[in-house]
């Protein structure tokens, strides 16, 4: 049984010749439960009940005539009306509004034939006309995943998705709309979905190396039987899609591990010429000229290296910087390089987006991540790795500072507390605090490091960020003092330190 002809999908299909509404069925949905193709208007039914009529020679030239053909096919039972496009169906479209028939044009009639046939009479038909065009995309020879949906796309005329619960990782064709995507289940093998903003077919990804996948085939207004077609088409596609993904992290694997074993050849020359780690070097996309600032990311805990440098770049790759990371013993070892000196505060934002990588990765990994300082060529390019490395070392036990180091920062912070760790400031600071609770200077302590960032602050503390806003208030109010004042800011920073020197 058919669950009829809608003029949504009608016109939301691929392949519908063309298809475009001139007049009639704007305010409800228009269904029709058959529709009859004929060469002429002599040739249609002196009856018909709610059905569609597609005409496929042209239309009368003259307004009136086309006029009258309307008036004649509204009269038979017809609520709707195919014509090939000419100007004279456009100048009747008013007309088209008052019958009540809804008036559309297309420009390869035989086509939306053989289309309306499929879909109201031959859901075997639909579904053996997509797989034999998932077919054709199992035989193309693609570079990589994103090409081989591209492919498939391309062949079944809707868009296509591998999504996971976090959201869709790689698509083709139009996008997949976010009303459609929250309303998938991960639980069966199979799903359908229709919401408002479009429909869609998934079904789950038989991944070795990844779960929780699945190949999603959608598009605007799909009936019970396309939805049914596409689920088919959708499970054909999925081995070719689950060997091509499998096929692409071993080249992934490949290719992280040829790069640590380049950094780790680069490394060990201290930043010396070596002619062949140069152009190995080049081939990768990788400069030593230019300034650079390394981060390294350490694990806490036990972690999948590989699994954390895919997220890292996946991060990496929305930032406006030249970027590379690879792995690098219980962790991952990257950095960013600049064609030229970048100013302090451009800088600052540069780490300020590493902190926010770091905690988009620490929402999956157990990391502590360490920033060097911005250095010159290659063996400045050495230096800040290093310097990161030990700046992750040292993270790994600041819980306080939600486990980022800045090595800059770090070498401030040392000069700091040796110089207010004496008998004679210590007491000034100790009074300059006393009107805070213990929560009020934990709070302003890490208000402080985080650089008066309340969300990072918060992080800190474990607290929601309204809390950290509220203290504040307080706490400027019982000091006294106007934490914007950079001078104010540095002697109170100070004292917090002196007096709680290990956070």
């Amino acid at each position: 049984m058919s669950d009829g002809l809608t003029l949504s999908a009608l016109l939301a299909h691929p392949r519908n010749g063309g298809t475009r509404h001139v007049a009639g069925g704007e305010r409800t949905e228009r269904t029709w439960s058959s529709a009859v193709v004929e060469t002429s208007e002599d040739a249609l039914p002196p009856s018909a009940d709610s059905a569609l009529a597609v005409i496929v020679s042209g239309p009368p030239s003259a307004p009136w005539q086309l006029d009258a053909l309307l008036r004649r096919v509204r009269d038979r039972g017809f609520t709707g009306l195919v014509l090939p496009d000419a100007a004279a169906v456009h100048e009747s479209a008013s007309l088209a509004d008052r019958l009540g028939l809804v008036l559309l044009v297309v420009d390869r009639p035989w086509e939306l034939a053989r289309t309306c046939w499929e879909m109201l009479e031959q859901r075997d038909a639909m579904t053996l006309s997509l797989v034999r065009h998932v077919a054709q995309s199992i035989e193309y020879h693609a570079e990589d995943l994103p090409d081989q949906l591209r492919h498939v796309a391309a062949n079944l005329g809707y868009g296509v998705a591998l999504v996971d619960r976090a959201g869709v990782l790689v698509s083709a064709g139009p996008p997949l709309a976010q009303g459609v995507l929250e309303e998938i289940s991960f639980s069966g093998w199979a799903d359908t979905v229709r919401t408002d903003a479009g429909a869609c077919a998934s079904v789950r990804v038989e991944s070795p190396s990844r779960e929780g996948l699945r190949l999603v085939v959608h598009g605007a207004a799909l009936t019970d039987a396309q939805l049914a077609a596409l689920t088919t088409a959708a499970e054909v596609a999925m081995p070719m899609v689950a060997a091509r993904l499998l096929l692409d992290e071993i080249a992934a694997v490949s290719d992280v591990s040829l790069s640590s074993g380049l950094l780790s050849d680069f490394l060990e020359q201290k930043g010396a010429p070596d002619p062949d780690v140069e152009r190995r070097m080049r081939e990768r996309g990788w400069r030593t000229s230019g300034f650079h600032v390394g981060f390294r990311m350490l694990a806490r805990g036990r972690l999948d290296p590989f699994e954390l440098v895919r997220a890292v770049r996946r991060e990496l790759g929305r930032l406006p910087v030249d970027s590379h990371v690879t792995t690098r013993g219980r962790g991952v070892l990257g950095w960013l390089t600049f064609a030229d000196r970048p100013s302090p505060t451009d800088l600052e934002r540069r780490i300020a987006a590493l902190r926010d990588v770091h905690a988009t990765a620490g929402d999956q990994f157990p990391v502590a991540t360490g920033v060097g300082s911005l250095q010159e060529g290659g063996q400045g390019m050495v230096s800040t790795l290093e310097e990161a490395a030990d700046a992750a070392r040292l993270a790994v036990s600041r819980s306080s500072s939600s486990w980022f180091l800045h090595i800059d920062r770090l070498g401030l912070e040392q000069l700091l507390l040796a110089w207010t760790g004496n008998d004679t400031f210590l007491p000034t600071a100790q009074a300059l605090l006393a009107p805070l609770t213990a929560a009020e200077r934990a709070t302003l302590t890490a208000f402080l490091d985080h650089e008066s960032q309340v969300a990072a602050t918060a992080t800190a503390l474990g607290v929601h960020r309204n809390t950290v806003t509220g203290r504040m208030q307080r706490i400027q109010e019982a000091l006294g003092i106007d934490l914007d004042d950079p001078e104010a800011r540095l002697a109170v920073h100070l004292a917090c330190r002196a007096v709680a020197p290990a956070g």
